[in-house]
């Protein structure tokens, strides 16, 4: 009897933290590896995640081979510190200008695709406060060390407390536990197996990347899983215990607009699946109300959907590679 998924396609990243080893392994595959950290106003963090980057996966250990940084727009220092520190900085609205543009995550990843040259992307958000070089290797040892194996996802420990006595070790984020994964296991079933579908680290294969849809904001972790286990399957994927992450927690209000925005992306992937037929158009505002000076008051927000289409379908990337 095969084991289950859960069992042979989960590591721990200490499984690939002999460097030597993994770089041999890489450059006997003649892969090539690109860093890619998407930012908005990260001046507090880019430095230390850039130089520590730099100094362990690409001087002392050449298992990274660029870092670029893509940002959407920061009012802060970010850009001037990202180039100080020695990455590749562009602004998203530079990266394919002709096109119309968007501001969010998706769009800088997607337009990382673009500039980037690396066989392998890997995706780091920006504002991990114990940022270690595991985020990286941990991703890239499954890719580079299994054949098969086409995408990474990390999970860490992010305790739950299930009261004021017990504490639930290494479960999601709220927004994972509330709506991705009991939409998963109503529809999905084999995906509840992935620990947390929402984590913004993750790294695969740019033959994987190139040839999905990125929505552009909150919903393109949840479609890009969706995209790969449609076109796939799910053996393609492995997910990384990289044991704790820290970064600043969003408020209940916020994380209830990412809920909106994942919840619509959803319903889109069920649709174009066919698994399920919709009678009528999903409405576009979140819609609560606050009391303010005696009266109710509507706080709406409104999401337009937008999505980029698979990289692999825009012909100035076409013959970008043609020029290789």
């Amino acid at each position: 009897m095969a084991k289950p998924w859960i069992e042979t396609h989960t590591f721990h990243h200490s499984a690939f933290s002999d460097l030597s080893r993994l770089m041999a392994a890489k450059q006997k595959r003649r892969l090539s590896v690109s860093l890619c950290f998407p930012t908005l106003n990260e001046e507090a963090t880019i430095a230390k995640e850039i130089v520590m980057m730099k100094s362990d996966l690409m001087t002392r250990h050449r298992l990274v081979d660029e870092i670029v940084v893509i940002d959407s727009g920061s009012t802060d220092n970010t850009m001037e510190i990202a180039a100080q520190y020695g990455a590749g900085v562009f602004r998203a609205d530079d990266i394919l200008p002709q096109l119309e543009k968007f501001r969010g995550k998706g769009e800088n990843l997607w337009k990382a695709l673009y500039v980037t040259r690396g066989d392998i992307l890997v995706y780091i958000d920006a504002d991990i406060k114990n940022i270690h070089p595991r985020f990286v290797y941990g991703l890239l040892g499954p890719l580079i060390q299994h054949q098969d194996i086409k995408f990474t996802k990390a999970f860490y420990d992010r305790s739950i407390a299930l009261d004021h006595n017990r504490v639930l070790p290494g479960g999601g984020g709220r927004v994972t536990e509330l709506v991705v994964r009991p939409l998963f296991s109503l529809f999905f079933p084999e995906l509840a197996q992935i620990f947390q579908p929402l984590s913004g680290e993750y790294a695969g294969f740019r033959e994987i990347f190139e040839n999905i849809p990125f929505p552009i904001g909150y919903g393109v972790e949840t479609s890009m899983i969706l995209d790969i286990y449609r076109k796939w399957g799910l053996n393609v994927m492995a997910q990384v215990d990289m044991d704790r992450r820290v970064h600043t927690n969003q408020d209940t209000r916020a994380l209830g607009k990412m809920a909106f925005v994942i919840l619509k992306t959803f319903f889109n992937r069920l649709e174009k699946m066919e698994r399920i037929e919709l009678a009528r158009e999903l409405f576009h505002e979140m819609i609560r109300f606050d009391r303010r000076a005696g009266e109710y008051v509507a706080d709406l927000f409104a999401v337009k959907m937008s999505e980029r289409p698979p990289m692999m379908e825009i012909e100035a990337y076409r013959n970008r590679l043609l020029k290789e």
